[in-house]
């Protein structure tokens, strides 16, 4: 089941303009999340979509493959399901059943195997769409807002996203809260979710034209919005770490790491 690889890149950012092309050892961050994916056994393509020209000139300029989408999109889904059409547009043809996955931009740290996992999600044929998780191991990311928190079935099938700690382990927390200890021990088994999706082709096309849902305006989760339109989302644990590079104080941690990669 070979896939395509899109990865939805925007120049704009409240916190961090200009992200995508800042420079770690000396190549554009782009480009590790390119050049990452691509090694991944499972992938037919990479195409970065994108609203800037400077970002598509750079990612042309080490040899990627970009596409030009609108800077109106309220998300990366929309930009990704732009991207196919103009990808079909230029003879690239995507089938309805193709697996089209969306990485996204600022993730210089992904593994190849998460990727050729998430596509394995899709053999499933009750999943509409396929994303990874990970067991939580520090305590302070139960807390975190910005750690999106997943709630999953026997089968793997998400029940629901959160920015709060779900679930909530009420003989446990009290008023001293969680503890490594509670962690360690697998007292609490919370996963957070891990930003990368498998779609069918066809799936994609119909989620980018569904209206934001009650739940997804609530937390600012769109994956909320798959759910509320009986979407079945299929999630597989990984045990890769990454670090997504929202503000420039992440920079320091992710240039360490890849400098120990490479």
């Amino acid at each position: 089941m070979p896939a395509t690889i899109i990865i939805p890149v925007r120049y704009a950012s409240t916190r961090f303009p200009g992200k995508p092309l800042y420079p770690l050892l000396g190549r554009p961050l782009i480009e590790h999340v390119y050049e990452r994916v691509r090694r991944a056994t499972r992938v037919q393509e990479v195409f970065v979509a994108t609203d800037h020209q400077l970002i598509y000139t750079a990612v042309e300029a080490f040899g990627g493959k970009a596409i030009m989408t609108s800077d109106k999109h309220r998300s990366g889904t929309d930009r990704i399901a732009e991207a196919v059409i103009k990808i079909g547009d230029a003879g690239y043809k995507i089938q309805e059943d193709d697996i089209v996955v969306n990485v996204q931009g600022d993730e210089p740290l992904i593994m190849p195997e998460m990727v050729d996992d998430v596509v394995g999600v899709m053999e499933d044929a009750r999943a509409s769409i396929g994303t990874l998780v990970k067991r939580i191991d520090a305590v302070d990311e139960i807390t975190d807002p910005n750690i999106v928190k997943v709630a999953f079935n026997r089968d793997g099938f998400a029940l629901y996203f959160s920015r709060a700690p779900i679930p909530y382990y009420r003989d446990l927390t009290g008023d001293r809260g969680y503890t490594i200890h509670d962690i360690r021990m697998h007292r609490v088994n919370i996963f957070k979710h891990i930003g990368i999706y498998a779609y069918k082709r066809d799936t994609l096309m119909s989620f980018s034209r569904l209206a934001p849902t009650r739940l997804e305006k609530a937390e600012r989760l769109e994956q909320l919005r798959a759910l509320e339109n009986g979407l079945n989302i299929k999630v597989k644990e990984t045990f890769f770490e990454t670090i997504g590079v929202d503000t420039p104080e992440d920079l320091e941690r992710v240039h360490k790491c890849l400098s120990t990669f490479s």
